[in-house]
């Protein structure tokens, strides 16, 4: 998942960052809701996690803008301040969740994962498809009841094809999951995930389908419009 962080202050924007890289996620950090205008213009983002006191144009004003833009991806906005109104603002011009300054990171990140969830669809911290099942939330997962190993990218790209059960996850959507403006992917990098998880996954009969020109597809091996191709 390809996270969005507004935030001007240098060492919070790092120590948030840090905390949600080593959950997995992919982070670009902005320092100004101008910039993260800018950022929103060329590449796609699951989530936006926006501090209100930016300088020049503030958190609100920004919302406000992605929401009038139709911009429909969660929003979660970090506030100082604590009274009543600006959150009820906030929530009103289009925010989907708030957190309020000084936070715990595993409540941040427990309120990501809800909101992410909430995004596409999926209801329970556990994603589960035939033997395969992940837990978002303890980041384990299991392949007919046996621990399986993953790396970051592998993690993320198994994540994404799971939330898009049944449907196809395109392949330009997964290189933007895996993409941050600090580590360049190319195309052919995918491919390399996806057939590491193919020979982790097809032994319990789970099959990771090409679907030419689009991208890929998880499939059980008893699926009748199961391939192999890659």
């Amino acid at each position: 998942m390809r996270l969005l962080l507004v935030e001007d202050d240098v060492m919070v924007a790092s120590g948030i960052k840090l905390g949600l890289c080593n959950a997995g996620y992919t982070v670009d950090w902005v320092g100004s809701a101008e910039r993260a205008l800018h950022a929103l213009e060329s590449d796609s983002f699951d989530l936006a996690i926006v501090d209100i006191g930016l300088p020049s144009m503030d958190g609100l004003e920004l919302t406000r803008q992605l929401r009038t833009g139709g911009l429909e991806m969660p929003v979660l906005i970090l506030t100082a301040r604590d009274a009543l109104h600006d959150r009820v603002q906030g929530l009103d011009l289009g925010a989907d969740d708030y957190m309020v300054k000084p936070f715990e990171l595993p409540e941040l990140l427990a309120r990501l994962r809800a909101l992410l969830r909430r995004s596409q669809a999926a209801t329970s911290a556990v994603l589960g498809f035939g033997p395969l099942e992940m837990d978002t939330a303890h980041r384990r997962v299991t392949l007919a009841g046996q621990p399986m190993e993953l790396g970051p990218r592998e993690w993320t790209v198994l994540e994404y094809l799971l939330l898009q059960v049944p449907k196809p996850a395109a392949k330009d959507k997964l290189l933007q999951a895996l993409t941050g403006w600090d580590k360049e992917i190319t195309p052919n990098a995918i491919e390399v995930y996806v057939s590491r998880l193919r020979g982790k996954l097809e032994p319990a009969g789970v099959c990771l389908r090409a679907i030419r020109g689009f991208g890929y597809r998880l499939e059980l091996a008893d699926h009748p419009g199961h391939a192999t191709s890659s």
